[in-house]
């Protein structure tokens, strides 16, 4: 069993590497540029007409990617920190989720802890890029990504031709004048990509944040004196956040 020295200077170097990478994926995860591309083809609908290459912007970063490296780091964060706390102090309380014990017997000081990274859990979620409710989307198991349904607009181009604005006469020629006219010479078919997050998963991620974040302020309140030792915090409470029923 280490010393609390060692779990001191351990989880202070953990603590401030990990909060580094979280705030850079928290960056990422609110560029919209990160996490949507799109696909487009030409097809031209004039013989001999112009041609004009694909264009395509992949999707550079998945919200659960995000979420699963969001739930790695946050969870090697609370073991350290829930290792030093377990160790050195003896105020702890359960904390209660829907009327059951969900966290045995939790040192307030790792309460206070659990409250802020909550808190912060809260804002990194509620920022993520929502997927687009403009348009259609299907999942796509294969990439992770999600599709949208593709939608053709024409691709037009300024063409010049004459009309006649008086008829010739024995005493003078005709005389005309150039108009310009927007010819459509093809239609572009676009569809767009995207690797944010669906607004229903997000509200429901969010629901529990906020409820676990109120049970564990309960059991600050309540919190009492025990000793303990290394336990494993992080995936038990991460993984009831990102549980796969959240859709």
């Amino acid at each position: 069993m280490p010393k609390i020295n060692q779990i001191l200077a351990i989880e202070k170097n953990k603590r401030t590497t990990l909060h580094k990478e979280i705030t850079e994926l928290h960056r990422q995860t609110q560029q919209p540029t990160l996490m949507t591309g799109h696909q487009k083809t030409f097809e031209s609908r004039v013989d001999d007409g112009e041609a004009f290459p694909p264009e395509e912007r992949k999707v550079q970063l998945l919200h659960q990617d995000a979420l699963d490296e969001l739930g790695s780091r946050l969870a090697a964060l609370m073991d350290v920190t829930a290792t030093k706390d377990w160790s050195n102090c003896k105020a702890r309380a359960d904390v209660v989720v829907n009327g059951e014990v969900f966290l045995k017997e939790v040192p307030v000081t790792y309460c206070l802890f659990l409250e802020k990274e909550l808190t912060d859990l809260q804002t990194f979620v509620s920022k993520m890029v929502e997927l687009d409710p403009a348009l259609d989307w299907t999942f796509d198991p294969n990439s992770g990504q999600y599709r949208s349904t593709s939608t053709t607009t024409h691709k037009t181009k300024k063409l010049q031709k004459p009309i006649v604005l008086y008829d010739a006469t024995p005493e003078h020629p005709a005389q005309c004048q150039l108009i310009t006219e927007d010819v459509v010479i093809g239609h572009w078919t676009t569809t767009h990509f995207s690797g944010a997050i669906p607004r229903p998963k997000k509200r429901k991620l969010l629901e529990r944040i906020v409820e676990l974040h109120e049970s564990v302020k309960f059991a600050r309140e309540q919190a009492n004196s025990l000793e303990a030792e290394q336990p494993k915090i992080g995936k038990q409470v991460l993984g009831y956040i990102f549980k796969e029923d959240a859709a």
